[in-house]
C-alpha cells in the first residue's frame, strides 16, 4: 500500500479532472451564460477586425452570425419571456426585441454578401457596435434588474444552455 509521501501528486497548476467534470454539470445562471455569450462574440468580432485574408473573414463573420442568431433565439424564446413576467417595466425589454431586429437585419445582409462587396467590412464592424450597445443595455440595467426580480435564473439557465446546445447542433 502506498504511503502518502509515495503516492503521485498532481503537478502545480494542473486542474483536477473530478472538479472539471462536476463543475460542468453544476447548473448554471442565466445571466452568467449570457455574460459568456456576449464575450465569445466580442472576441470574434475583434478577431475579424484584425483579419485581413477574404477566406478567414468569412470564417468569422459565419462564426459571428450563428453565435449571435443563437443567442438572440435562446433570449427570445426562453430569457425575455421570463423577465417581461418576472419585471414590472418592460421598456428595456421592447427595447432589446428591437435591438435583435436590427441585427437581424445586419446578418441576413452579411449572409448574402461577401467580403470582396462593398460595405462588407462596414456591415460587420456596425453589427458588432450594435451589440456593444445592446450588451451594455442589458448587463448594466436589464441584467440588475433580472437578478433583483424573483426569476429563478439557475432553471432559466439550465433552460438556456439546453436550447443553445440544440441550435448550435443544427447550425
Amino acid at each position: 500500500m502506498p504511503t502518502k509521501s509515495t503516492r503521485a501528486q498532481p503537478k502545480k497548476g494542473a486542474r483536477s479532472t473530478r472538479r472539471t467534470k462536476s463543475a460542468s454539470r453544476r447548473p448554471q445562471d442565466a445571466l452568467a451564460l449570457l455574460r459568456a455569450d456576449h464575450r465569445e462574440v466580442k472576441a470574434m468580432f475583434e478577431e475579424f477586425e484584425k483579419t485581413e485574408g477574404d477566406d478567414e473573414k468569412v470564417e468569422i463573420a459565419r462564426r459571428i452570425c450563428t453565435a449571435l442568431t443563437v443567442h438572440a433565439q435562446i433570449e427570445e424564446e426562453i430569457f425575455y419571456p421570463a423577465a417581461y413576467e418576472a419585471l414590472e417595466e418592460n421598456d428595456l425589454l421592447d427595447e432589446a426585441e428591437v435591438d435583435h431586429a436590427s441585427a437581424k437585419d445586419l446578418i441576413a445582409q452579411i449572409e448574402a454578401s461577401s467580403p470582396s462587396e462593398p460595405l462588407y467590412d462596414a456591415k460587420v464592424k456596425v453589427l458588432g457596435e450594435y451589440i456593444d450597445h445592446h450588451v451594455q443595455e442589458e448587463e448594466k440595467e436589464l441584467f440588475p434588474e433580472c437578478r433583483d426580480s424573483d426569476m429563478d435564473l439557475k432553471a432559466i439557465g439550465e433552460q438556456l444552455k439546453a436550447r443553445k446546445e440544440e441550435l448550435t447542433a443544427q447550425a
